[in-house]
């Protein structure tokens, strides 16, 4: 067979690629990580006591975690394709850290310093350590596989905004346990552990996203 036959042959037939698809999937899996993070903070330590409830702290909470969802599931609807970027969703997750860390330095400039520590490392820090990146683990896996059905070219930046959603939706889980209300303590510890989840998700993504 001569080349140019080969090459008509190849070119005959042609289905564009099912965008729509990946993006439904993806969606899917989303919601699905959202739901096995939830049950698993009911499943390991449930939800805070009723008389403990502070809603306007965890409305904070969920809006931070919630912007990161989505301008994260975003990125990866884009980052699922070669060759597509999204630079002002970047701006945004930065944008979202940026102001939360504001909002933790401001409350603290306005207190004395003598009753900082207690603003920041007293309470259940280290529950937030443990439970953040645990409940993140499934949506985590979840978000792999679908990731692993479109053809991402950069796997270390795409595994990083995996990490970075999962970490959210496990940040938002454990928010519905959380005890600590302080701005400084939620922008430390939910910013530093939701890091921590996109850097692992960098470090893996090369290898569990290779075509």
């Amino acid at each position: 067979m001569k080349t140019d036959q080969l090459i008509n042959m190849l070119s005959t037939n042609l289905e564009p690629a099912k965008s729509g698809q990946l993006k439904k999937t993806l969606a899917l899996t989303l919601a699905a990580g959202g739901v096995a993070a939830f049950c698993m903070m009911l499943a390991t330590v449930g939800l805070r006591t009723e008389s403990a409830f502070n809603l306007g702290y965890l409305a904070l909470k969920l809006v931070f975690t919630l912007i990161l969802i989505g301008s994260g599931a975003a990125l990866l609807g884009k980052l699922i394709h070669p060759g597509q970027d999204g630079r002002k969703l970047y701006a945004v997750i930065f944008g979202s850290f940026l102001a939360l860390g504001l909002a933790g330095a401001v409350a603290l400039a306005r207190t004395p310093p003598a009753t900082w520590h207690p603003m920041i490392m007293e309470g259940q820090w280290g529950m937030c350590v443990v439970c953040i990146p645990l409940f993140a683990t499934v949506p985590f896996a979840a978000l792999i596989w679908a990731l692993r059905r479109g053809a991402p070219t950069n796997l270390r930046r795409t595994g990083a905004v995996a990490g970075l959603v999962a970490g959210a939706l496990g940040a938002a889980a454990y928010a519905f346990h959380c005890p600590d209300d302080y701005l400084p303590f939620v922008a430390l510890w939910y910013g530093m552990m939701i890091a921590l989840c996109a850097w692992i998700g960098a470090m893996l993504g090369p290898r569990l996203l290779r075509w």
